[in-house]
């Protein structure tokens, strides 16, 4: 029916939305191809250039290459559909075969979690203190069963959010390779929005760590801002997102002194999500690296519920980013992982009803 030439196998021609010049690609990348209108007509063009200042346009004719003057269009071959917020889905793990009583599991995860101690360490503890023999590798098989109870709960929280919003990547060992961890963090109350893990430090898991922070919000604000480092992927994902109707801003706080008025503004909100990756680096180095992907998101999900959930902030009084009356009231540490627990296999099951 179809031939080679066909209308129907010619590739979509991009226009200039300034000059309906047809766009050239210049560049292929692996998320994106690059456009370029280069017609010198093009309103935009003309614009940018009436804009610069006479330094700027004594610049521009010794190194043209230093300015971006012309349109620039990314298409995107990512496919992720943003704001596709699932329904929460019931884990498919049953905590009732844990062979041990609340109290020793709440006891296991303090220590693992809360303490950063390894497995091996929590194994040695949990028999010369508490007198019961248990395997590290036990240990490691709770957590991951625990984490896919908790991991809905955390991920579709309604939490109540600020206008602050930061984000970072820091480094984690998966089968012996480095992975990546990206954190996006409200820095006012305190909580952790999204930590997806990841091989790559890319484009799309830039664009996944930032929509899942985005669908935790009832209405996107006119005025939403990230601050994040110099990385380029953070850019790209704000285009990717613009394309979809998505807008907000990205302020980027480059190296460790303040070079330009963004840095110096912003800085502080990044001092705070550094100190978020080094708390979760005091809890991991124990580990030593995971085995597996499943592993490391395991560990990493159980850090959001104690960072979220458990853990009081001097920041905050004393408190807890998610305050929750049923928690607050439990004198010790095991006994509210275990109603933390309890909490999350009840929200879900409301959800899923």
């Amino acid at each position: 029916m179809f031939n080679s030439k066909s209308r129907y196998s010619k590739e979509l021609i991009l226009k200039c939305p300034h000059c309906s010049r047809s766009l050239e690609k210049i560049k292929e990348r692996k998320d994106f191809n690059v456009f370029k209108c280069k017609n010198d007509d093009c309103s935009y063009y003309k614009n940018k250039i009436n804009g610069m200042s006479q330094k700027e346009k004594n610049q521009f004719k010794q190194d043209p290459q230093a300015f971006k003057l012309r349109y620039i269009y990314r298409e995107f071959h990512i496919d992720f559909k943003p704001l596709s917020k699932d329904s929460p889905k019931k884990p498919q793990v049953d905590l009732a075969r844990i062979h041990v009583s609340p109290h020793t599991l709440g006891l296991i995860l303090t220590y693992h979690v809360n303490y950063g101690l390894s497995a091996r360490k929590t194994a040695a503890i949990m028999k010369d203190i508490h007198g019961i023999p248990i395997s590290h590798q036990t240990i490691l098989n709770y957590e991951k069963s625990v984490a896919v109870t908790l991991k809905p709960y955390v991920d579709y929280y309604p939490y109540e959010l600020s206008d602050q919003f930061c984000g970072d990547e820091t480094y984690i060992r998966v089968n012996g390779r480095w992975h990546y961890l990206f954190f996006f963090f409200d820095a006012v109350k305190k909580i952790i929005l999204s930590y997806p893990v990841s091989p790559n430090r890319d484009t799309g898991t830039a664009i996944r760590a930032i929509d899942e922070v985005l669908v935790k919000m009832n209405k996107i604000p006119e005025n939403l801002t990230f601050v994040v480092d110099g990385n380029p992927i953070y850019l790209l994902a704000q285009h990717f997102f613009a394309q979809h109707d998505i807008s907000f801003d990205i302020k980027q706080v480059i190296g460790l002194t303040n070079e330009d008025p963004v840095s110096t503004e912003y800085r502080p909100l990044k001092q705070i999500i550094e100190r978020l990756n080094r708390t979760f680096k005091g809890n991991y180095k124990s580990t030593h690296g995971f085995g597996s992907e499943k592993g490391s998101v395991a560990f990493v999900t159980l850090f959001v519920a104690y960072f979220n959930f458990l853990r009081p902030h001097s920041s905050l009084e004393g408190k807890v980013p998610v305050v929750n009356p049923k928690l607050e009231k439990i004198a010790n540490m095991p006994a509210r992982w275990t109603k933390l627990i309890d909490l999350a296999q009840e929200w879900i099951v409301e959800q899923t009803a």
